[in-house]
């Protein structure tokens, strides 16, 4: 358990400066917040702020914006104090978007498997760019599950969906093997295509020109849900986040 720093009358011996992309807040006190950050540099890190429940710091600590934040602290093992700034607002363009509210909630639980302060500075890169598009009905859910596999990939669960695992060929790259998370291509895929998860093109190794189909997200999400499930949740003894259950049946709804 982090301990809280002493009072900034003491010496701060412990201080940086990062950006952040704001994962949630709690209330500490009548008139302070406990912050959680995504940052690019310092990994997943909470932090007290003063005076966060002001009329002026609320609109700027909410999830999904981005502040740049200072943290100091006596010991690396306090909780510390952030002092931060305002960033990229996002929030507010969540708020009529039913995919966007359970979309950062998503983010947020899944970016707390991580371990606290372990520095993940691509999967930061990639929540942020996330984070930009939520409110984006149409590019949101592919770039969730592009995130998703990054996720992955940090967690030590990496696809290798760049060529065959059968003949290495990089060409006609459409299954997924579910034992070694590795393409495989159609002709040597086909006779065991039952027992094979799909690759949908928007996540081969390059561009295929269009906007992923509904029919192609949905195969995304399956996709990442097997390895969540399989390496993730289950080894943890967790289940499935239910915002994520809610947020993969917005995502992949065919309208009409």
């Amino acid at each position: 358990m982090w301990r809280l720093a002493a009072p900034e009358a003491a010496l701060c011996l412990m201080h940086w400066s990062d950006e952040g992309l704001i994962l949630g807040a709690r209330r500490h006190g009548e008139t302070s917040i406990i912050l959680e950050l995504m940052t690019r540099e310092h990994g997943r890190h909470l932090g007290l702020v003063h005076g966060g429940r002001s009329k002026r710091m609320q609109p700027v600590l909410q999830p999904g914006n981005s502040v740049q934040a200072t943290w100091r602290a006596r010991l690396d093992e306090n909780l510390g104090v952030y002092a931060v700034e305002a960033g990229e607002m996002r929030a507010a363009r969540y708020l009529a978007s039913a995919i966007a509210l359970y979309g950062v909630a998503t983010m947020a639980t899944l970016l707390r498997l991580l371990p606290e302060r372990d520095p993940h500075p691509r999967l930061y890169d990639a929540a942020s760019v996330l984070a930009d598009h939520l409110a984006d009905a149409d590019l949101a859910p592919a770039l969730f599950v592009r995130f998703e596999v990054a996720l992955l990939a940090e967690l030590g669960v990496g696809l290798d969906l760049a060529s065959c695992a059968a003949t290495g060929s990089t060409q006609d790259l459409i299954y997924v093997s579910p034992k070694s998370g590795r393409a495989v291509s159609r002709d040597p895929g086909d006779p065991y295509k039952d027992r094979l998860l799909i690759l949908p093109p928007f996540l081969r190794g390059r561009s295929e020109g269009n906007e992923p189909t509904a029919a192609e997200v949905e195969a995304g999400f399956a996709l990442t849900s097997f390895f969540l499930g399989q390496h993730v949740f289950a080894p943890g003894g967790i289940s499935e986040p239910e915002e994520r259950v809610r947020f993969v049946a917005l995502a992949t709804r065919r309208d009409g």
